[in-house]
């Protein structure tokens, strides 16, 4: 199977601190992986790098074939990476249909229009946005805004979606209606990368992942191979 990104040796820093020392991972068309690890590990920084948020020190970070190492984040976002940020960030003076249109991207996929995200169909996923379309965003809860970040993402018409703390913070209810989106989102064919610390809904959603510890990958491998070594768990994972 093609690679549709590869992240090779990837090191960056902030200022004189080095934060990463050669992660590398990898996710394939249609593909679900994990970034895990405890806060401050180096997830959030690989995805900063991803988007061009942070500068790539060294390594090489290549999407669809096409390296991204340099390029501004808006190029980024255009050759078909969608981000939902840590934090969320919806426009909070925008009502939630201005968000989701504020993002909104033809596909750059062969499928033709009916493969694309579109208005109505974000409105399918999350029939919630759709009661609240008049809204605006700081009105929300928490999970609703989750919802409209991840539409909104959805709007630029991703071939890979990246979520930074998918369900952080959310009330039980709502981390549900957020897992069973993403696992409709994967049976649609859609790639995500997805950080949380949720490790039961990522091991049932995820088909491999990538543990880090110190701005490195110290364990890689599919969700059985995971749920099979609990010392993994308890020693990158556990609090």
């Amino acid at each position: 199977m093609t690679t549709l990104l590869e992240v090779g040796d990837l090191q960056a820093s902030y200022g004189r601190a080095q934060a990463l020392f050669g992660v590398t991972f990898d996710v394939k068309p249609g593909e679900v992986v994990t970034l895990l690890g405890r806060n401050g590990m180096g997830r959030s920084t690989s995805v900063k790098c991803l988007f061009g948020l942070l500068p790539v020190k060294a390594g090489r970070i290549q999407f669809a074939g096409k390296p991204l190492e340099g390029l501004p984040s808006h190029r980024i976002a255009r050759l078909g990476l969608g981000l939902v940020p840590e934090g969320r960030q919806v426009f909070p003076t925008l009502s939630v249909e201005e968000n989701l249109i504020a993002t909104a991207r033809a596909s750059r996929s062969k499928r033709g229009a009916a493969a694309e995200w579109t208005l109505e169909r974000v409105y399918r996923l999350f029939p919630r946005l759709k009661e609240r379309r008049g809204n605006l965003g700081w009105q929300l809860s928490g999970g609703e805004q989750q919802m409209l970040a991840i539409g909104r993402a959805l709007m630029t018409n991703p071939q890979l979606l990246v979520l930074d703390e998918a369900t952080e913070g959310l009330a039980p209810l709502m981390r549900a209606e957020i897992w069973d989106a993403l696992a409709e989102l994967k049976c649609r064919g859609l790639a995500q990368v997805v950080i949380d610390k949720n490790v039961d809904a990522l091991l049932e959603l995820a088909d491999r992942h990538f543990v880090m510890e110190k701005g490195r990958v110290v364990w890689s491998g599919a969700s059985r191979a995971l749920h099979d070594q609990q010392d993994i768990v308890n020693r990158y994972l556990g609090v």
